[in-house]
């Protein structure tokens, strides 16, 4: 598939068919009420329990076995905030190969160690760097098997099997809230529950210092826009071309949200529902929380992952005992 061809949405016979491949690699992840809040009908996904502290696990570990099926054993390769490269350092231990991650060098070094600690090798590179091997597909002139972040199909699929678990686990499901980065994840539950209902709504989340996907969305077409934002697994300043017609075509909403209600959102999980996420994993639940109940019903914000750094996330806590309030109602 080249850069430019537009991706096809998995089918729900492959996201099955996925689901069974991965059991005994990922957990069907438990879907918890919000604590202190029943009356809001927020339910979170709690992908934070996977293996490896993400969601992440689910697209990357069947991508990277359909590739070595492909190109047989070989070095795999991706480029990562942090997560996927956890991901892939974890799915190469459990296929027998090597992983090396391009990372870029601001990455939280909490994510850094725990790739190392898995087997993987992260290669640190500027942000520039990280975009430039995958614009200028230099993957392509290396002998490895390639998993791409965002826009690998069997990616998409992987992610898919989280549609199908919410599916299951609650009935009368209204909006699922989805963070948006690069756009996997979004394709992958997005193109499963409209295969399974097609009423429920899906909200795609970004933080408002990060948002190409809303960009795009409002001009028509992928622009590149600038990102500052402490939601790293997030932090991609384009929508490809080939996600986004999909992307376009299976979400209802673009929420954006601000970095204090990112932070109150990790401060909420944490104090009241013993939950540690990092920024891009409490994007959803700070969205589902500003969004009136009476315009997204019975909702599903997906907690996506937990790798935050240490000292922020002890700032962050801080906050609200300096502050003077008490943890969340």
């Amino acid at each position: 598939m080249s850069a430019e061809s537009a991706i096809v949405a998995p089918r729900l016979d492959e996201v099955e068919r996925a689901a069974r491949e991965l059991r005994g690699v990922v957990l069907e992840t438990p879907l918890v009420p919000l604590r202190g809040r029943e009356d809001e009908d927020v339910w979170l996904k709690l992908e934070v329990l996977q293996p490896v502290g993400s969601f992440k696990i689910r697209g990357v570990y069947h991508a990277a076995r359909a590739r070595l099926r492909e190109l047989g054993p070989r070095e795999l390769v991706t480029v990562s905030a942090g997560n996927t490269a956890r991901a892939l350092a974890y799915s190469a231990r459990l296929l027998g190969v090597r992983a090396r991650s391009l990372v870029p060098d601001t990455a939280p070094e909490t994510k850094v160690q725990a790739i190392r600690r898995l087997g993987g090798i992260p290669e640190l590179v500027t942000r520039e760097e990280l975009f430039a091997y995958l614009s200028e597909r230099r993957f392509e002139r290396e002998p490895v098997a390639f998993v791409h972040p965002w826009t690998d199909r069997d990616l998409l699929v992987g992610h898919g099997t989280l549609g199908l678990e919410i599916h299951r686990q609650l009935a009368g499901l209204e909006t699922v809230f989805v963070p948006v980065g690069g756009g996997g994840l979004l394709g992958g539950v997005a193109s499963t529950l409209r295969a399974l209902d097609p009423s429920i709504r899906i909200v795609a989340v970004e933080p408002e210092g990060c948002p190409s996907f809303h960009e795009a969305r409002r001009t028509g077409a992928p622009v590149q826009v600038p990102c500052s934002t402490m939601c790293d697994g997030v932090a991609v300043p384009f929508v490809t071309e080939a996600l986004f017609s999909l992307l376009s075509a299976l979400t209802d909403d673009c929420v954006l949200v601000s970095e204090a209600e990112v932070r109150s959102a990790i401060r909420e999980l944490a104090l009241e529902n013993g939950v540690v996420a990092e920024g891009a994993g409490a994007l959803s639940l700070a969205a589902a929380l500003r969004t009136p109940r009476n315009e997204r019903g019975r909702s599903v914000a997906l907690v996506t992952g937990s790798n935050i750094d240490a000292a922020l996330l002890a700032a962050i806590l801080g906050e609200s005992t300096a502050s003077g309030r008490s943890s969340p109602a």
